[in-house]
């Protein structure tokens, strides 16, 4: 019994491990603007599919993981991501039955409520960046979703299955 539900959990982790991976890579200073936000992607779709496991704890321990990581203020993505994850589980109901392009708008106001909350921590903490450090990572992880969606409910399955 312990066995099968740590093969269940495994992908789950490595989804996350992989999302902290493209997070905190390096990537061109003229492309870094336009990064998706990975693990607030790889949260929504757990705490959608899986509220019960994945959600807000999973979403706080994440947060702090990449403030340790970026060197920003602690708590700052902790609290954003527990948001979003609080929101998105008080609506997964609703969110699975959503057509792709209902889910994809959904996923539009989750990533700028996540900015938004990172956008006013900054403010109360006196950091200043630019717009597009905000607005584009909610436009490219809109752009990405469908396709992270389909491989995430593939590799879902394939855990589900025992394939």
């Amino acid at each position: 019994m312990s066995r099968d539900r740590d093969s269940r959990r495994l992908p789950v982790i490595v989804t996350f491990v992989v999302g902290l991976m493209l997070t905190v890579m390096p990537l061109p200073e003229t492309v870094e603007a336009f990064r998706p936000d990975w693990l607030a992607l790889v949260v929504i779709f757990w705490a959608m599919q899986l509220p019960r496991t994945w959600s807000v704890g999973t979403a706080w321990f994440i947060g702090i993981i990449l403030d340790v990581s970026y060197g920003t203020l602690l708590g700052q993505h902790a609290l954003a991501l527990c948001v979003v994850a609080f929101a998105t589980v008080r609506s997964h109901l609703l969110m699975r039955v959503f057509p792709l392009s209902q889910l994809s708008a959904t996923i539009f106001a989750l990533l700028a409520l996540y900015q938004f909350i990172l956008f006013w921590v900054n403010g109360v903490a006196g950091v200043s960046a630019p717009a597009v450090t905000y607005w584009a990572p909610v436009i490219t992880g809109t752009l990405i979703w469908p396709f992270l969606y389909m491989f995430l409910s593939g590799v879902r399955y394939r855990s589900r299955s025992g394939a």
